[in-house]
């Protein structure tokens, strides 16, 4: 049994219970994204648009308590590694110079839920110009990006946010870093996070500039089957009656995926990918006429993260299959007068350069209205 998650098992009395990661009933596509987010953060995070009352907020919250615990800098306000200089403030790394000794304790990972109202100072953090000029010292108050550093950031209905705000919030996790300047006085530190937007479409759109930033694009909808929405409603019921032995149920199940992830983050930098997939990786982002270079580059990075997730150390073209949809859906050019949703296309176009059958073409050419081999 995981030590870990044995620790927390132990706290649910005096800590707020989470539903279970693995617990959750369907939505696969979003679940994964979030995953391999976890594993290689580079991807550059995920947007989750869908219908309301999918269990957005419970998957995301249920994934940052499945995580194994952080070491970070004691009395440190941006949970800085004790080691890596690129996860460290600038206070701990004067600290290390000088030769002091830094103690470390072990947290949760930080799962940081952003206010729709929030303002940038609240998000960046602010300078306390009055102090910094009499005292002659650079008094920072942390922000929200501080709080998320070595975390998840979780932006509900993303697309109600103010542009400038989502800006902010794409650079800082796309560099890693937060710099906050006033008055000429500048501070920086480090803020990097897995970035986890969400929204429903009917209440608007994100503009495309600011959703090619997102790494991947998780679509979910709500549950038709009966049978399945019985046991979702059933299973919320257990957990809401006595959390305790809900938890204790999938204990295994948790500390199972916290070592899979565990064993998958390290596996990562040994993963390859053959030069032909990246080529025909990069011929269908051209067809696709996918505007920059960050479609190729994403569905590379998560290919290798879902071949590390697997166990293995060599990416299949079964794993590109799995991915490229995510990876391109939200990067298409929209045609007004386009009927076919956008993961059928970039599907289409991955069979075609990959050499795969259609199902549909298969469907018409053998007279039967259906793929080959359905009867």
């Amino acid at each position: 049994m995981s030590p870990t998650i044995a620790s927390s098992s132990a706290k649910f009395s005096t800590r707020r219970a989470v539903f279970p990661f693995t617990a959750i009933v369907g939505q696969e596509e979003m679940k994964l994204a979030l995953l391999l987010n976890v594993i290689d953060p580079k991807i550059g995070g995920v947007m989750i648009m869908g219908d309301r009352g999918t269990g957005k907020s419970t998957t995301i919250r249920a994934l940052a308590d499945v995580l194994p615990d952080i070491e970070v800098v004691s009395g440190d306000p941006f949970n800085s590694h004790p080691s890596d200089p690129g996860l460290m403030s600038d206070w701990v790394k004067q600290q290390i110079e000088a030769g002091d000794a830094i103690t470390t304790i072990k947290k949760k990972v930080p799962m940081i839920d952003l206010p729709l109202g929030a303002t940038e100072d609240r998000v960046c953090g602010t300078i306390d110009i009055e102090k910094a000029l009499s005292e002659g010292v650079k008094a920072f108050e942390p922000g929200l990006l501080a709080q998320a550093n070595r975390g998840i950031l979780y932006v509900d209905e993303v697309n109600l946010l103010d542009d400038h705000l989502v800006d902010v919030l794409l650079d800082s996790a796309a560099s890693g870093w937060n710099t906050v300047e006033r008055e000429g006085i500048s501070i920086r530190h480090p803020a990097r996070f897995v970035l986890v937007g969400s929204g429903n479409p009917e209440e608007g759109e994100l503009r495309p500039q600011l959703l090619d930033r997102f790494g991947l694009h998780a679509e979910i909808r709500t549950v038709k089957d009966p049978t399945l929405r019985v046991e979702i409603v059933e299973q919320r019921s257990e957990f809401d009656q006595d959390p305790d032995a809900f938890l204790e149920k999938y204990q295994a199940q948790q500390a199972a995926l916290q070592q899979k992830l565990i064993s998958a983050q390290e596996r990562l930098k040994l993963v390859s990918i053959d030069h032909e997939l990246k080529v025909n990786i990069s011929q269908v982002c051209a067809e696709l006429d996918v505007d920059g270079l960050r479609g190729d580059i994403v569905t590379n990075r998560t290919a290798k993260a879902l071949a590390a997730l697997e166990g293995r150390t060599e990416v299949t073209v079964d794993d590109i299959r799995r991915v490229i949809v995510m990876a391109l859906r939200h990067r298409l050019r929209k045609d007004p007068l386009e009927s076919i949703d956008s993961g059928y296309k970039v599907q289409k176009v991955f069979n075609q350069v990959f050499g795969l059958a259609d199902p549909e073409t298969e469907a018409s050419q053998n007279g039967t209205g259906k793929p080959a081999g359905v009867r």
